[in-house]
């Protein structure tokens, strides 16, 4: 009989997709069977309700679809590890496991994703440093342009007249 998937299981099996997805153009013949057994076992794993989402093989996949949820969820104040973990029916400490594969952990990944979303928004001049600051969680504008400095090398208010010439 098989068992129902949880939406854990099923945003794991739409991250290890994706990522494959994204890299099936680089894949030699050998990589495009191992990629498509993986995709296969996993699916077996969801249907039949033995997927688990602390195995360290899936890590790459439980980190993307924590990413995919974190970017849903990026103007969220209450935006934190604990909640992708949660929503992914995983622990925190799995969740910062998977992250230990990639190169930056889950409030680095938040952090940048946030500061992109408020260069874009800077990028179009319709919004002040203390909006967008607002807007993309940061405590306060001087937070957002000492973290924008640190990323970018420059100011908020360097970038916004740099992009207005």
């Amino acid at each position: 009989m098989i068992g129902a998937a949880t939406s854990a299981e099923v945003r794991l099996l739409l991250a290890q997709t994706r990522a494959v997805e994204a890299t099936v153009d680089t894949l030699t013949p050998a990589g495009l069977t191992a990629a498509r057994a993986s995709l296969v076992e996993l699916a077996k794993g969801v249907l039949l309700g033995h997927a688990d989402c602390a195995d360290p093989l899936l890590a790459p996949a439980l980190a993307q679809a924590a990413r995919d949820l974190a970017d849903r969820l990026l103007p969220d104040a209450d935006l934190s590890p604990a909640v992708p973990a949660r929503h992914l029916n995983v622990s925190v400490r799995t969740l910062h496991r998977a992250f230990a594969t990639c190169d930056e952990s889950v409030t680095a990944y938040v952090r940048r994703r946030r500061l992109d979303h408020a260069r874009a928004d800077l990028a179009t001049g319709r919004a002040t440093v203390s909006e967008v600051a607002a807007r993309w969680q940061f405590s306060d504008s001087s937070h957002l342009i000492r973290a924008f400095k640190s990323r970018y090398g420059r100011t908020p208010t360097e970038f916004v007249r740099s992009a207005q010439r």
